[in-house]
């Protein structure tokens, strides 16, 4: 660990020194780029099977439920990881990170393998359950099938690119989900129209992608460009230290369960309305997710600054570095919330021109979320401050209000009365929620844990 131990007195000296503005918006910046990448795998595809029909674009949206279920595995993993990785970093503890990682790493793989071998022996009935009609279900078989098979990739390249970042490295995470990316963009033509594969086509080329990913981050390890390293002999023996990585990232888990979960009962209620209603939710929330990944990557640019330290005693940094984050993040949420409200149509239209019914329930449900858009950076950070704190309890509860405790009644109740409207409203009105009950918990967190007299800091 000689060479690791010198680099992390570097690092360490950077994250707890230098001026808070410039080194959050130096880690936020490559977080923010592979964010925007990540959610270019499926935008890409949503967009080129546009091409094809309204029905494959809903399968697009019916699968992305199955995508988030993946993501809930190798993003609880990584961030469970990414939370207890900087803070011992923080505290000089470099062999406690090397385990965290190893572990984390290794267990994410068998753990992808497990959702792929059920996914696909389950492969028609999982369809239907996340929201498949009877014209959908084609297309999302042929989606999906391929997804499942990419699961251990997926899995593993949340995790390394989770670990990358906890130790301050986010440009090296970033190249890494960079080129994947750009690789699907130019992959889903190819074997979409050229190979004429259709839909199946699509989903080759994002497992591909991830895949080339993968091999990136890992070379990062092999090569030794990362603090932590990564091996067989670092991986951890004590059911504990797997206990307490879950228990890190079970709020990620939560929340991407929950949006697995969310996603499905909105493809189920807005099948009532026909496909044209589940290709219109599912073009508007690529588009809001696009948002919401970039208050994501801000995000998660300051956790590492908030875990490291948090680790060394700098309660000071901590609470500056939330302040600032919360700024930057909003005046973003304001921003984008303008720029949608004054070209609903015409975003929604670059998906599926020329369907206007598409473009007009879509249109509508891009216009509920501006309403509430300026509220999404500080519910996000309140959540992200918790976790990566190692607060688990408050945090999986503030992850499971937005797409669970306020939106699963919402969902079902407001369509009873409002139609699709209804179902429009549902998740903006869940967002909403989700801000008002973040307030309190943020004034209760900085009095008690990151006052100059707050408590000390957790043992993990």
């Amino acid at each position: 660990m000689g060479t690791g131990s010198l680099n992390n007195e570097i690092q360490q000296r950077r994250m707890v020194e230098e001026p808070l503005p410039k080194l959050i918006l130096s880690l936020s910046i490559p977080t923010t780029i592979s964010q925007l990448i990540s959610i270019v795998y499926n935008t890409a595809d949503t967009y080129f099977v546009s091409q094809l029909s309204t029905s494959a674009t809903a399968a697009v949206g019916v699968v992305f439920s199955l995508m988030s279920i993946i993501q809930a595995v190798g993003f609880g993993l990584g961030m469970g990881a990414n939370s207890i990785i900087s803070r011992r970093l923080g505290a000089r503890r470099e062999e406690d990170a090397a385990r965290t990682a190893s572990s984390a790493f290794f267990v994410s793989i068998l753990f992808g393998f497990v959702l792929m071998a059920a996914g696909l022996a389950t492969l028609r009935p999982l369809m239907r359950l996340l929201g498949s009609t009877e014209t959908i279900l084609p297309y999302a078989c042929a989606y999906g099938g391929y997804i499942l098979l990419g699961a251990p990739i997926m899995c593993s390249s949340f995790v390394l690119n989770n670990i990358l970042r906890s130790e301050g490295e986010a440009s090296l995470a970033m190249w890494g989900l960079c080129t994947g990316g750009l690789l699907n963009v130019g992959l889903d033509p190819l074997f979409i129209f050229t190979l004429h594969m259709g839909i199946a086509g699509a989903a080759l080329a994002t497992v591909l992608s991830q895949a080339v990913s993968f091999v990136i981050l890992l070379s990062f390890f092999l090569r030794k460009k990362s603090i932590v390293p990564l091996g067989l002999r670092w991986v951890s023996r004590s059911g504990a230290d797997y206990a307490l990585i879950v228990k890190n990232g079970f709020p990620t888990i939560c929340r991407q369960s929950l949006g697995s979960l969310a996603a499905a009962m909105l493809n189920i209620q807005a099948a009532v309305y026909g496909d044209a209603a589940v290709a219109a939710i599912t073009v508007a929330n690529k588009v809001y997710l696009l948002v919401r990944n970039v208050v994501l990557g801000i995000g998660q640019g300051f956790q590492p600054v908030a875990g490291y330290n948090y680790g060394a005693g700098r309660r000071d940094r901590v609470r500056g570095a939330f302040r600032f984050v919360c700024v930057l993040g909003t005046a973003v949420c304001i921003v984008s919330a303008a720029v949608l409200a004054f070209h609903a149509p015409a975003v929604i239209a670059w998906f599926r021109k020329g369907d206007q019914e598409v473009i007009r329930i879509g249109s509508g449900y891009l216009y509920y979320f501006c309403t509430v858009l300026p509220f999404l950076a500080y519910s996000t950070y309140v959540n992200q401050l918790y976790q990566c704190l190692g607060f688990s309890k408050p945090a999986s509860l503030l992850a499971s209000c937005r797409q669970g405790i306020f939106f699963i009644p919402l969902v079902l109740v407001l369509p009873l009365f409002l139609g699709l409207t209804g179902v429009q409203l549902a998740q903006p009105g869940a967002d909403f929620c989700t801000f008002l009950i973040s307030v309190p918990f943020q004034i209760s967190f900085f009095k008690k844990e990151l006052s100059p007299a707050g408590k000390a800091q957790p043992g993990a």
